[in-house]
């Protein structure tokens, strides 16, 4: 049975078109450092024939992370209680420790009726908004019994009624709903140049005891104050850098390299996995569930 103390190391995203590479290599030391792997559940739920045995082929062999997609913590409609209640079944089916979701929007309510919305977007910045939020990240923890992460995210217009900046609003999210922060370290790079902060002043204000887990990924530069959160690129040393300096702040935590588009093969892909065990073992391996008082219990909220 996972744990969340299995869930450490480097790890990649599940893709259908890795699966053959990782079942051709598996137990090769060359991808020794995939330690762990992430799945979206919304691709997975009610898979049968070769998807579920592929599923369950990866069940049995890796831990595994569920990173969700259409939860839609921001949205306007109500929570979507039937598909977290088909999460939970997942969880516990694949005996998978973490959940997390995107602290963003991805929802609509039209003549009445919700409907899905084909990108993630940002959240006003506002004190109504935070209580609104964590009231609804609780709700998800009370109906998934057990507590979620929450992922700051990459945008690309500034709401015009927000009346504090990002971290402030994460910060307060992560206080009163409770949770723990999925930290993304190129969502704070991608933010940074697209709204001309300072990406390391922002990192050095994270509540590091409530960081879990963390993505890494590249991004495509459209001009030189636009960068698009692709996950199609390889990571630049900038970003690497994030990760460095976040890593001597808080202690390691999971890092997973997200790469959804422009995908090469595993051997490529396991030089950039190579790279995030490096900078961990500069640092010392150790296991979230032993990082800090906060991430050594999970409840039941």
């Amino acid at each position: 049975m996972s744990t969340l103390a299995d869930i450490q190391g480097a790890g990649l995203g599940l893709k259908r078109e890795l699966i053959p590479q990782f079942q051709q290599f598996y137990q090769d030391p060359h991808i020794a450092n995939i330690q762990f792997v992430e799945i979206a559940p919304e691709n997975w739920l009610g898979v049968g024939g070769k998807a579920l045995h592929d599923l369950t082929w990866f069940a049995e062999r890796y831990p595994m992370v569920c990173h969700g997609l259409c939860l839609s913590l921001g949205g306007p409609d109500p929570l979507n209680i039937d598909f977290l209640k088909q999460v939970k079944s997942f969880l516990s089916h694949y005996q998978i420790p973490l959940y997390t979701e995107h602290l963003s929007y991805c929802s609509d309510i039209q003549h009445g009726e919700a409907g899905y919305l084909y990108d993630l977007l940002p959240i006003p910045f506002t004190e109504e908004a935070v209580h609104y939020v964590a009231q609804r990240i609780r709700q998800t923890q009370d109906i998934l019994g057990q507590r979620i992460a929450v992922e700051n995210t990459s945008f690309y217009a500034a709401c015009p009624i927000s009346s504090m900046d990002e971290i402030t609003f994460l910060n307060a999210v992560l206080t009163e709903a409770d949770c723990w922060l999925h930290l993304d370290i190129n969502n704070i790079y991608v933010n940074s140049v697209n709204f001309g902060f300072d990406a390391h002043a922002f990192l050095q204000q994270i509540p590091g005891e409530r960081i879990v887990y963390s993505h890494i990924a590249g991004h495509y530069q459209e001009t030189p104050n636009l960068l698009i959160d692709t996950h199609g690129k390889d990571v630049i040393d900038p970003v690497w850098a994030l990760l460095d300096e976040a890593y001597r702040l808080f202690g390691t935590f999971p890092t997973l390299l997200e790469r959804d588009s422009n995908i090469p093969p595993l051997p490529d892909l396991v030089k950039e996995i190579d790279t995030i065990a490096a900078y961990q073992n500069r640092y010392g391996l150790l296991p979230i569930a032993k990082a800090t008082p906060l991430q050594a219990t999970l409840v039941a909220v």
